[in-house]
């Protein structure tokens, strides 16, 4: 097996009016939220894509099925640390994990730094181990006219 290895996550969650809308692990303020059988974070949702995809352990609906009852409405960051749990518990350890978020509004630049200390407690990772990153995508598609947000995430783990 490699020592090292990658995994890549995408999601994609509607934007509603009458829904909270979490991002990575804090809650914003709008008039729109993310719609989902948990609490919709798309953030962490790739976070936890990434890192199973780099385990070989399929993906975040293998592990947590939005047709089981007793993940509607869950808080995703107790399923980044499940995540967490299976990946140390396969010997590995986070590398880095490089994200980017697409979303019209609200602005998420002045959210990064709230957002990178909420992941690295629950990850228990370094600062340094962890990029957000996030842009708009000029008025066009799902995402510009405000009807969406999606998400991107590389991770990098290494065996320990």
């Amino acid at each position: 097996m490699n020592a090292f290895r990658v995994g890549f996550g995408y999601d994609v969650h509607q934007l509603k009016e009458g829904y909270d809308f979490w991002l990575g692990g804090i809650k914003l303020e709008h008039e729109k939220g993310a719609v989902g059988h948990s609490d919709a974070d798309v953030l962490i949702h790739v976070i936890c894509d990434a890192l199973l995809g780099a385990a070989n352990m399929r993906d975040i609906g293998f592990h947590f099925s939005d047709k089981d009852p007793k993940y509607k409405g869950i808080d995703s960051k107790i399923l980044l640390a499940d995540v967490m749990k299976l990946i140390r518990e396969a010997g590995y350890e986070i590398g880095n994990i490089d994200t980017t978020i697409c979303l019209q509004q609200p602005k998420v630049n002045p959210h990064i730094p709230a957002m990178k200390t909420c992941l690295e407690e629950v990850m228990n990772i370094p600062e340094s181990s962890i990029s957000i990153k996030a842009t708009t995508t000029e008025w066009l598609g799902f995402v510009g006219r405000e009807e969406g947000v999606s998400a991107y995430c590389v991770a990098l783990i290494y065996q320990v």
